[in-house]
This record gives C-alpha cells, structure tokens and sequence, in this order.
C-alpha cells in the first residue's frame, strides 16, 4: 500500500516560523488520517539553501519509507512548497507528488512583500535570479497537481500572487484554485474542506476554480489551469 506523508511549512517572511501555521495543521491532518510533520526550514538565508533543506527532508522521509509526498505551505512556506515542487534539478528522490498553497507568494519579478523578497534572494538580485525563484515562471508539462487558495483582504501576500500561479502557463493537469472572504484578513473557516476532499488516493477536482468573494467577480476573473 502507498504511504503518504505532508510535510507543513509555514509562514513568515522567511524571517520566522508562524506557529499557527504549524502543529495546529498536522494535528488537523492527522484528524483525516493522513500522516504529517512540520518542517521549520532555514531562515534569513539566502536561495536556494531553504530549498535545498526541504529536498534533504523529503529524501530522508523517502528513506523512512514514504513513498508519495505532499507538501502544504502557507505565505513564504507556500512559495518554498511550490519551488520544491517545481524547481528543476530535483532527483527522483526529491520528487513532491501534490502540493496545497495558502496565500503563498508565488513571484519575485513583482515588489509586493519586498522583505521576504530581499531575505531570499538580496537587494541586488538580478532580473534572472528573480525569475527562476518565481513560481508562476516554472510550470512546467510535467508539474504535480496543485491546489491554491488565497482571501481576498489579504495584507501582506495580495491575491495578485496566486492569480499569477493559476495563469495560462498551467498545463492540463488536475489542479485547482480558490479565493475567499475573510475580515481577519487569512482565517476562513472553508478552505479545509475543499482539499480535505481531495485526501490521498482519491482524484484531484476538475481544472478551474471558484472565486467566493462576490459572485459578480466571478466571472470577470474566470480562468482555467
């Protein structure tokens, strides 16, 4: 039988470790059934040494004898999930099979949340530099599924981010993403239950996504990935 494990990544700028982000969710996951742990990578370094941290855990979690693996990051954790997932010059042992994204940030071509950008990769980062740590420049044909969600009342990560994710360069592979309502800005009590539904083993959703903001911003933003 296939053994999955999640590995959670949270939040914070690359300059902290948001707790809530944390334990709560594998204690979240472990109420599905689905075995978890929280990874807190390397802070206020520069690329690629969180991403390399990541790929040495998730190869010593294949050694364990995990088989596939998904990964879970919300804001800064978000981006590093999507460039574990979507970075080349992974080796088969590196290889993430699903990954979930909350109000992660996707690009370091734009100057929103500039601190976590300069964290990463320094204020003189080269046009080039900015592009390859840019999630939305590295869907590739053969990208694992995705999904991504993101509140529209976001302060810190503006929903422009995951917009560029789930952009045309999508290949046709089941992926799917989200935006929702919040007054607190991050919490909403239903994004859990769209990927919860997707647990492992069971198929991912059609291609799209469902804008729960306001119903007449549904159509205007309606794309396919």
């Amino acid at each position: 039988m296939t053994r999955t494990h999640m590995i959670v990544l949270p939040g914070g700028g690359y300059a902290a470790h948001a707790e809530h982000e944390a334990e709560p969710i594998v204690d979240w996951l472990s109420g599905l059934g689905i075995q978890a742990s929280v990874f807190r990578y390397p802070l206020n370094v520069r690329h690629p040494v969180p991403l390399e941290a990541l790929r040495a855990e998730i190869r010593r979690r294949r050694t364990g004898g995990v088989d596939r693996i998904g990964l879970i990051g919300f804001s800064a954790g978000g981006h590093l999930a999507g460039l574990a997932a979507l970075a080349p010059g992974a080796e088969a042992a590196d290889a993430v099979q699903f990954a979930v994204l909350g109000y992660a940030i996707t690009s370091m071509e734009t100057e929103t949340y500039r601190p976590a950008r300069l964290i990463l990769l320094g204020e003189g980062a080269s046009p080039e530099l900015r592009r390859s740590a840019s999630l939305d420049a590295l869907v590739a044909p053969q990208s694992p599924p995705f999904f991504v969600w993101h509140t529209a009342e976001d302060i810190y990560v503006p929903l422009e981010h995951t917009y560029r994710l789930a952009g045309p360069r999508w290949p046709p592979t089941p992926s799917r993403m989200r935006s929702m309502c919040s007054r607190t800005g991050r919490t909403v009590s239903a994004w859990p239950k769209a990927p919860a539904t997707r647990r492992s083993g069971r198929r991912w959703p059609r291609r799209g996504y469902a804008n729960r903001c306001r119903p007449e911003t549904a159509g205007r933003h309606r794309r396919w990935i």
